[in-house]
């Protein structure tokens, strides 16, 4: 953290400072972070100025990636910092219900490709149409988009459907992505495999933009 004075300047360090705090979930609710214009603003820098603004991620990630990652969602349009939280502490913000329901949506989506998730496929994954099942997936899925890791999305069909934030693509560690697909596999696999494996062998905290 100290190495942050060294790499930004005044203006970085303010715009660093704003969405750390605008990022608590106490301030802004399920609004966290700020927009890219208002960081841009911030920073004095034009708005087309795409390599500023990826310049000041990426020194600021370099700095502060043992204990937080700042990234860009652009389907919220929000500019977040978020925080490493120890697997036993991660316990007690997701229940294994909502674990689950984000581990479905991030292998159907950055996996296999899929622009969103269905809730009907949610239904068909996790148990038969009932009005129990139907309420305990509601109430997991509000609490991922109370995270910001998923949002309700509009697509052509009109069907109630999900689509994973930048965020919650970020929850996974590669650690914990690793175990997961070892276990599903039933054998150990080598890191490069299990990244290429879930399409994240380009995401370091050093690009995030």
């Amino acid at each position: 953290m100290e190495r942050l004075t060294a790499v930004l300047s005044p203006d970085e360090e303010y715009a660093f400072v704003q969405i750390m705090f605008s990022s608590s979930a106490s301030v802004r609710s399920d609004s966290f972070g700020l927009s890219k214009r208002e960081v841009m603003k911030i920073l004095k820098l034009k708005q087309e100025d795409e390599q500023g603004l990826v310049s000041f991620l990426k020194r600021v990630n370099q700095s502060i990636s043992r204990y937080f990652q700042v990234v860009y969602d652009e389907r919220r349009d929000r500019i977040v910092a978020l925080i490493h939280v120890p697997a036993r502490q991660a316990r007690d913000l997701l229940s294994s219900e909502s674990l689950a329901l984000l581990m479905f949506i991030f292998y159907h989506q950055e996996v296999l490709q899929n622009e969103y998730t269905l809730f009907a496929q949610l239904l068909e994954a996790f148990g038969h149409e009932s009005l129990d099942v139907r309420r305990k997936i509601l109430m997991n899925l509000d609490a991922l988009m109370k995270l910001g890791a998923v949002v309700k999305y509009e697509n052509p069909s009109n069907e109630e459907a999900y689509a994973l934030t930048t965020i919650g693509s970020r929850l996974f560690s590669d650690s914990y992505l690793k175990r997961f697909a070892e276990f599903s596999h039933s054998q150990k696999l080598h890191m490069d495999d299990v990244l290429r494996f879930f399409k994240r062998y380009n995401l370091t905290a050093g690009e995030d933009s």
